[in-house]
């Protein structure tokens, strides 16, 4: 069963300041998710339906719509401001 990957509008903005090489790993995951939405790495977050997956210092953050097969990407930024305003 293969769910659908969206990204929200601003995760476009997010990936294009990443480092190339950040992107590139983030992308990795990108093309994981869909086959697996709750692969071993990712973590839900206390409190919320929202699953984190750490790629080196930067954190990617989504939602799982199991009903609809959707997979929508919140947000991929730095740990440090991640978590902000959730």
């Amino acid at each position: 069963m293969a769910y659908r990957l969206s990204l929200k509008r601003s995760v476009g903005k997010e990936m294009a300041r990443l480092h190339p090489n950040v992107s590139e790993r983030v992308m990795a995951v990108f093309k994981v998710l869909p086959t697996n939405p709750y692969p071993e790495n990712s973590k839900q977050l206390q409190g919320y339906a929202i699953y984190a997956i750490r790629v080196g210092d930067y954190r990617i953050l989504y939602e799982v719509d199991e009903e609809e097969e959707k997979i929508i990407v919140l947000r991929v930024r730095h740990r440090r401001d991640v978590y902000r305003d959730l």
